[in-house]
């Protein structure tokens, strides 16, 4: 709004006029903005929840310290959502494609999230919104931006490529000049770093044909990481500052990522991919940082809010429409690892526990509880039948949360690692 309306003002040439123009002015604006949204407006939100008996029911699953968080507010995720869409509405350029599907997931989402929230503390269960429900907002999300990316004329892409230089006999990189829509996307280990799906479909005589399949290939994968993403972002909200936290990390990885992408000098320096226009993503990455910082000052252990799923199914899909939109859909499973194992995790022990009935007449687990952080939160049962059974004292929950925080700034580090392993 802010950034539409200086731009009608350019003749103007009042001091400090210029500032919007700078990437880097608007989003340190963007940050320090939606902090400061978050500590300010976060208490009366909190407030407003507890007034309203918005509290989070709580099953008693032997963990410790965890029947204490009972009646704790719950959809502290309004307070994440509102802190990163008035940032974006103010200081975005709202003519870019990128920002208009980073705030349209952002609402779309938080909505999903909110439903199902709302069906929770109606019915004072932990059912919710059906899994069927959520799974096809998940999918209509996916193919809302997979279809999006494919048909719009402004979302395309230069690439990025060596040419040896005859006279001094050095490999030189080079970024095309030409502007070309096409489902490529960075894949690390390979030689310039980049994939098109339409490799995959490269059977089809038909070229155009080929195209069209290699695009179809690309908006199933942009589905596949938008539901696993927003779903592993769901599980790991488990305890006090554990999602916010990683997630704030994945986010400031994916704001690196964006700013070089986004630049035609630097990623002819890197050898990365240059998307025109993607830039304009380093404004909300900055407010979607500073929401989360701010939300920590009041969910950080122990937790005066709960973000509650219109929180973590948010913050899922965000990340997972971000790096779909700067084209690092496939660094997922290594930058979002902890969100993988966490729902890998809740896979493996259903399957185990499933198949161990069949076989023995009785369930066994690999884990001690999951999702995963609750394995390592958890006293063991010397009477159960466990695979897993370390640690035999649960960890407190401020200590997990540090050390899975540790974990993501690791993976975050060689996530840019692998970009130059060829």
């Amino acid at each position: 709004m802010l950034y539409a309306l200086l731009e009608q003002w350019e003749g103007w040439k009042f001091p400090g006029h210029n500032l919007m123009s700078y990437l880097t002015f608007r989003s340190g604006i963007a940050f320090s903005l939606a902090l400061l949204i978050a500590l300010v407006f976060g208490q009366k939100i909190i407030h407003r929840l507890q007034r309203m008996q918005v509290g989070e029911e709580i099953r008693n699953l032997g963990l410790e310290g965890q029947m204490q968080k009972k009646g704790t507010p719950t959809m502290g995720g309004v307070i994440i959502i509102l802190s990163i869409l008035v940032p974006c509405l103010l200081l975005g350029n709202l003519s870019n494609i990128y920002m208009l599907l980073m705030l349209v997931a952002t609402v779309w989402m938080g909505t999903i999230g909110f439903l199902d929230d709302y069906r929770k503390l109606k019915y004072h269960n932990k059912d919710g919104l059906q899994g069927k429900y959520k799974v096809t907002g998940q999918v209509g999300l996916g193919l809302l931006v997979g279809i999006t990316m494919w048909l719009s004329p402004d979302i395309v892409m230069s690439e990025n490529f060596e040419v040896e230089n005859v006279d001094s006999h050095q490999t030189e990189i080079v970024v095309s000049k030409d502007e070309i829509k096409s489902p490529q996307t960075t894949i690390p280990f390979v030689k310039n770093n980049n994939f098109n799906y339409e490799w995959l479909t490269g059977w089809v005589k038909n070229k155009e044909a080929a195209s069209t399949l290699g695009w179809l290939v690309f908006v199933l994968v942009v589905i596949i990481v938008v539901t696993a993403v927003s779903n592993g972002a769901n599980l790991t909200d488990g305890i006090d500052g554990l999602c916010a936290g990683t997630s704030a990390i994945i986010g400031i990885s994916l704001l690196i990522m964006a700013y070089l992408g986004g630049n035609v000098i630097y990623s002819k320096y890197l050898n990365i991919m240059y998307i025109p226009g993607s830039e304009e993503l380093c404004v909300y990455a900055a407010a979607f940082i500073g929401a989360l910082v701010g939300f920590l000052w009041y969910n950080a252990f122990p937790a005066q809010v709960f973000m509650g799923d219109t929180g973590s199914l948010t913050l899922g899909g965000i990340l997972a429409v971000f790096a779909i939109l700067i084209r690092k859909e496939l660094l997922i499973p290594l930058l979002c690892l902890i969100f993988f194992l966490e729902d890998v995790s809740v896979m493996m022990q259903v399957a185990y526990f499933k198949y161990t009935k069949k076989k023995y007449g009785e369930g066994r687990r690999i884990f001690k509880m999951t999702p995963l952080h609750h394995h390592f939160q958890k006293d063991l049962d010397p009477e159960a039948k466990v695979l897993w059974r370390s640690p035999a004292r649960g960890i407190p929950e401020a200590k997990i949360v540090t050390r899975f925080w540790i974990v993501g700034i690791l993976l975050a580090v060689l996530t840019f690692v692998t970009l130059k392993i060829r």
